[in-house]
């Protein structure tokens, strides 16, 4: 049986509820998955009219959603089309996404859905509705208690996974520790091993120009904290390498060698993959006890609601929650 998939439809003033229309009518979606958006009807059928785009989905009942066997919207009425102007932030698109995200968890914790995929939400808007996360990732920690947790970028092309995310620069040192990055191993071994049915290759990109050059650039976190993370990974009998340069660890000959590259901040693993995977990556959160998938993108506030959104990121994240839900977690 085809896994039943919360899909947040994410801001309404961004390009969430077009990403959202083409999935629910996507053939290769319905193939693989029972999608159910998580959003408004009424956003989703203005935002149809307005791109010329199809919406003909049913709205479902929450009592319905478990056994739902064709894709449907759940209708959380919580914002109509004329209290909102697409593209542009606000406090009430902001209420709106994140409740949208809320009720999707509720529904994954209840077991009503397999999995979540979210579209995107405005970090300011939210703020400005009082929600004061720094993003999905986040929420998600939040709602489910998780002890451990990390962000994965995945693509074929390249997967990172992170030691820290949403912080500044300077912050990034004082929140690296053997730890931590051991988790965020861990987490990412598990996680490859259910995707490719195998033991996966990692690599661990160091912090520091020419990860520190024996001491060299910054006060040695390579040698104090990386590498004998890395080393106790390797004792537990983990496949990996590091600490190495990030500006050579993302060669193509690399890359093709490496299932996953642990990154020690946000733009050093962001970069690599918006670069090569932009269209097709996806943002998922591990260590939770349910499974969520999204988007590896912003709201677009630019192109919102005008038929040119590319639905690829949505499709893989779709694509990725359905093979998680039919996989058997890993020990």
């Amino acid at each position: 049986m085809k896994p039943v998939i919360a899909i947040t439809m994410g801001d309404p003033a961004g390009v969430g509820p077009e990403v959202c229309l083409r999935a629910l009518a996507s053939e290769e979606v319905a193939r693989i998955c029972t999608p159910i958006i998580f959003g408004g009807a009424s956003v989703l059928r203005a935002c149809a009219a307005k791109t010329g785009l199809l919406f003909d989905a049913p709205v479902i009942l929450e009592k319905d959603i478990a056994g739902a066997t064709r894709p449907g919207v759940f209708d959380l009425g919580v914002i109509a089309p004329d209290a909102f102007t697409p593209g542009t932030i606000s406090v009430a698109t902001g209420r709106a996404a994140f409740t949208y995200v809320n009720r999707a968890i509720d529904a994954a914790l209840a077991g009503s859905v397999a999995a979540i995929s979210t579209g995107p939400l405005n970090k300011e808007a939210m703020h400005m509705a009082g929600f004061h996360f720094p993003g999905h990732t986040e929420i998600f920690v939040s709602r489910t208690n998780a002890a451990r947790s990390c962000m994965m970028q995945y693509s074929e092309e390249i997967t990172c996974t992170f030691v820290t995310v949403h912080v500044g620069y300077a912050q990034v040192p004082a929140l690296l520790t053997k730890e931590r990055i051991l988790d965020v191993i861990e987490l990412t071994a598990a996680t490859l091993a259910r995707i490719r049915g195998r033991k996966p290759k990692l690599v661990v990109c160091g912090l520091n120009p020419h990860a520190g050059e024996h001491g060299l650039f910054g006060d040695r976190e390579e040698e104090r904290i990386i590498a004998p993370a890395i080393e106790e990974a390797r004792a537990r009998g983990h496949d990996i390498e590091g600490p190495l340069p990030p500006d050579t660890a993302f060669l193509p000959w690399k890359r093709r060698a490496t299932d996953a590259f642990v990154c020690m901040y946000h733009d050093q693993g962001h970069i690599p993959v918006k670069a090569l995977a932009f269209d097709s990556a996806v943002n998922t959160t591990l260590g939770l006890p349910i499974i969520r998938t999204s988007v590896d993108h912003g709201t677009a506030l630019d192109i919102a609601w005008q038929g040119k959104a590319n639905a690829g990121s949505l499709f893989s994240a779709l694509r990725l929650a359905a093979k998680l839900a039919g996989v058997a977690p890993c020990s």
